[in-house]
């Protein structure tokens, strides 16, 4: 029998601050974190918050990890004293692309001063691994500890990992997300050479305009417990995590099946390992990248996992019309803002959401957040979508507070 699984921390580095709260109630004020073409964390300060030492051997996606990280656990009431068995708690941290900063600036030493200049820092700084073993050794945490990479889905798979390492018994608690820091002169040259960036600079999924997406940095933690566990220390729960599920397109190195079908299959096994039908959703937390593909075939996808009825009833918004594609800190990040919508019930909005697209018809919150309407005063549920280069698609399914 599987444990109940619930969150209980919530930490986040993003575009809109340092800080889960910050980064929810600024995307549901309105307020973008873009600027001048990309979401670039410019109110983190590293010095502010990280040791000289932690600076000088994590590249920047580790600290992001690790800010997060510690917020998460504070919020979580696990400052002073582990509340488990360190060996039973583990630490699943994705990435995408990992230390990509560190790569060029080494790769900058050995050219212009000589191989013997490097740094031996280079590998552990760059690992995509180094993100999750920094949490883990900063906090004890002894138990499972590795990193996901699995592009843009990333860390979404890593919340589910978290959950099933829970749901069976390998845990007792998890400290799991995902962090990124690809706003480098060989990331951006490399997604526009693929033509996946907006030209304009402005992310405004679902909209007939769209025309790429935007990069953005930062990362995701959330604190998963057994339920029982939590209740038996009197944590404050903040949601739980009912279900997850992914599912491979077996398509394109880039583009998403265009059917959504593969898609939808992740959203129906979500639904299912839930025990949510769709009349029971109140709330998609979309992957909405602002690329024709990939806001054409979500919406397909949420059509034929619902039925076309129940999706054009659902209220759906892009959390990276705000903050722009974190990557593979992503789904964390998301899964973050969509714990913080349902314990606030109210939905942000989708930002730059302005022109219609008519293939697209389905309710995608423009202008301004609205009201999450609740009937007979059960718990909302959520899901929150992600989908990646390689034809990942993982869908996460969350449950908020009672009223």
């Amino acid at each position: 029998m599987k444990r109940r699984v619930v969150i209980t921390g919530l930490g986040a580095v993003t575009p809109l601050g340092v800080g889960a709260r910050s980064l929810y109630e600024r995307w549901a004020a309105g307020e973008c974190g873009i600027v001048d073409g990309a979401g670039a964390c410019s109110e983190f300060e590293p010095k502010d918050v990280l040791s000289v030492k932690e600076i000088r051997r994590l590249d920047r996606f580790s600290q992001f990890a690790l800010v997060a990280a510690a917020e998460a656990i504070g919020q979580a009431g696990w400052d002073g004293e582990l509340p488990y068995d360190p060996m039973r708690i583990g630490c699943v941290v994705a990435t995408g692309i990992g230390g990509i900063e560190t790569v060029e600036t080494q790769h900058d030493v050995m050219r212009d001063k000589g191989s013997k200049m490097v740094s031996p820092l280079g590998v552990p700084q760059y690992m995509p691994n180094a993100a999750a073993a920094a949490v883990s050794m900063k906090h004890g945490l002894q138990g499972q500890m590795y990193g996901v990479v699995s592009a843009c889905s990333s860390g979404a798979h890593a919340v589910g990992q978290a959950l099933r390492m829970i749901q069976y018994g390998d845990a007792d608690a998890v400290v799991a997300g995902g962090a990124e820091a690809t706003l480098t002169a060989f990331g951006f040259a490399c997604f526009n050479s693929m033509q996946a960036l907006s030209p304009t600079g402005i992310s405004r999924p679902f909209d007939a305009r769209r025309d790429g997406f935007v990069m953005g940095e930062g990362a995701g933690i959330l604190v998963l417990e057994d339920a029982d566990a939590a209740a038996a220390r009197g944590a404050a729960v903040l949601g739980e995590v009912v279900g997850y599920a992914s599912t491979s397109d077996a398509h394109h190195l880039t583009a998403p099946d265009p059917t959504g079908i593969p898609a939808a299959r992740a959203i129906e096994l979500a639904l299912a390992d839930a025990g949510v039908e769709p009349g029971g959703l109140d709330y998609v937390n979309a992957h909405g990248t602002s690329t024709q593909l990939n806001d054409a075939a979500e919406t397909a996808a949420l059509k034929r996992a619902l039925g076309e009825e129940r999706a054009k009833q659902v209220p759906i918004s892009s959390t990276k019309s705000a903050i722009g594609h974190l990557l593979g800190a992503a789904g964390a990040v998301e899964a973050v803002a969509t714990v913080e919508t349902l314990r606030d019930r109210l939905i942000p909005p989708t930002l730059g959401y302005e022109v219609p697209d008519p293939e697209l018809d389905l309710d995608y919150v423009p202008g301004r957040a609205r009201e999450l309407a609740i009937d007979n005063g059960r718990p909302p549920v959520a899901v929150s979508n992600s989908f990646a280069f390689g034809g990942h698609n993982v869908a996460l399914v969350f449950k908020g507070p009672s009223a």
